[in-house]
């Protein structure tokens, strides 16, 4: 039912025994790497290239060409790691409250901004608020690289594997926008890996998850099925520990703020008639929102998350057995398909899933298209959504659609176990 390997376990997918095949080519493997290196890696350079030609680099808040400040999102999580300190952070929910503090801040006419985290997140972002706004995104940046690449390296028979990810459109947008998402990736990686082997740690990070709620939506169905009950009180308590200590920081009033009024900015976010969000949002509402409206668009939602939850249970109720890599993966683009609200930067921890599973030669061709498809997700999101057309938010249901059509069609599965096992024993 369950796996207690690490990702890089030698069992077969679906816990399987079979002997090597050693006629598989892994030539096609090696070339979609290196291709996804050189395209990706071209993209993030002259990216990167250009935003810091186009930046001023005036201290002590640097503004790109579109005036906001470098790690534009980082600002919100350290305005409200400032926020910490004050007698009353959760104003800041109030979108009105917190953009004149931006004002004050920075000077008027500062584009509009609000702040999307729970209260729990003031538990995280308060040291960095304690540090000039320079100092603080170098720090959080440098944090989160090599939580990254230590944990994430783990997942990966070779490093130049993970150097796909580390260039990926995913990874260029966590960087530009001062995301968390290098410190997502890595948080959600190790609690996988950890879910048997250290369940107090696994709890740990999954409870810390909790800061970055459409991120661990569906780790509930999935520890449930799987009988994990020891990762659930450890989570549990982690995440009660973070509630009270927000509760000593802000109050019991400010849950109360972030669901009258932080939930309400983020929907409404997610209803702008101009669309200025939906470029940066990955999921299946944003995507159908601009074509059909918000009520059909609601409607497909609701089906992608049942059917993602629906198919965690299944897969790790009855598919426990199968190799790490490929039920992170599925997990993984079952919570991309899952939430309605779901950033471009966000889906970095399902980039680096799928990219893992090229080189251990567990894909098909079909598997091995989606996961380029999956790679340029935010890049093709950003295509697509600046003239409000569907598509990119499909990626990842049809990858989960793939890998757990793999698990369960018994007709395919001995010959795919052959070649997996055969690549990567």
């Amino acid at each position: 039912m369950r796996s207690s390997g690490p990702p890089d376990s030698r069992a077969g997918l679906r816990g399987q025994t079979a002997e090597p095949n050693s006629s598989r080519d892994n030539t096609a493997d090696r070339d979609l790497l290196r291709d996804l290196l050189i395209m990706g890696g071209a993209l993030f350079i002259l990216t990167l290239l250009t935003y810091g030609f186009t930046t001023q680099w005036d201290v002590p808040f640097p503004r790109d060409k579109t005036t906001l400040v470098v790690g534009r999102d980082f600002l919100n999580f350290w305005m409200y790691g400032r926020a910490a300190f004050t007698p009353d952070p959760s104003r800041f929910y109030d979108a009105t409250i917190y953009n004149d503090a931006l004002s004050v801040l920075l000077g008027p006419g500062y584009p509009g901004q609000n702040v999307p985290n729970p209260p729990n997140a003031l538990v995280v972002m308060a040291p960095f608020g304690l540090l000039p706004y320079a100092l603080a995104l170098a720090c959080w940046t440098t944090i989160g690289l090599l939580a990254f690449f230590v944990e994430c390296r783990r997942a990966f028979p070779d490093w130049r594997a993970l150097l796909v990810v580390a260039l990926s459109p995913a990874a260029l947008m966590c960087l530009i926008s001062g995301q968390s998402s290098f410190l997502t990736t890595a948080a959600l990686f190790a609690s996988l890996a950890a879910l048997d082997r250290r369940p107090a740690l696994a709890g740990l990070l999954i409870g810390l998850l909790t800061i970055k709620p459409q991120l661990g939506v569906l780790f509930p169905m999935m520890l449930v099925a799987s009988g994990r009950w020891r990762v659930i009180a450890y989570a549990s308590l982690t995440a009660a520990a973070l509630f009270a200590a927000s509760v000593a920081i802000g109050g019991l009033h400010g849950w109360y703020d972030y669901v009258t009024k932080g939930l309400q900015t983020m929907e409404e976010v997610l209803r702008d008639a101009r669309g200025i969000a939906v470029p940066f949002q990955a999921s299946v509402f944003m995507n159908f929102r601009g074509l059909l409206g918000d009520r059909i668009a609601e409607g497909f939602q609701m089906i992608a998350a049942a059917c993602a939850a629906a198919g965690v249970i299944a897969v790790f109720r009855y598919r426990g057995d199968a190799h790490p890599a490929v039920l992170r993966a599925f997990f993984l683009a079952c919570t991309v398909s899952a939430s309605p609200y779901m950033g471009i930067y966000d889906v970095l921890p399902v980039t680096c899933a799928a990219v893992a599973l090229i080189p251990l030669g567990a894909l098909d061709g079909r598997g091995s298209r989606l996961a380029q498809l999956v790679f340029w997700l935010p890049a093709l999101q950003l295509l697509f959504g600046n003239v409000q057309l569907p598509g990119p938010g499909l990626i990842a249901p049809a990858f989960a659609l793939y890998l757990g059509w793999q698990l369960f069609a018994p007709a395919r599965g001995t010959a795919w176990l052959d070649e997996v096992r055969a690549a990567i024993g």
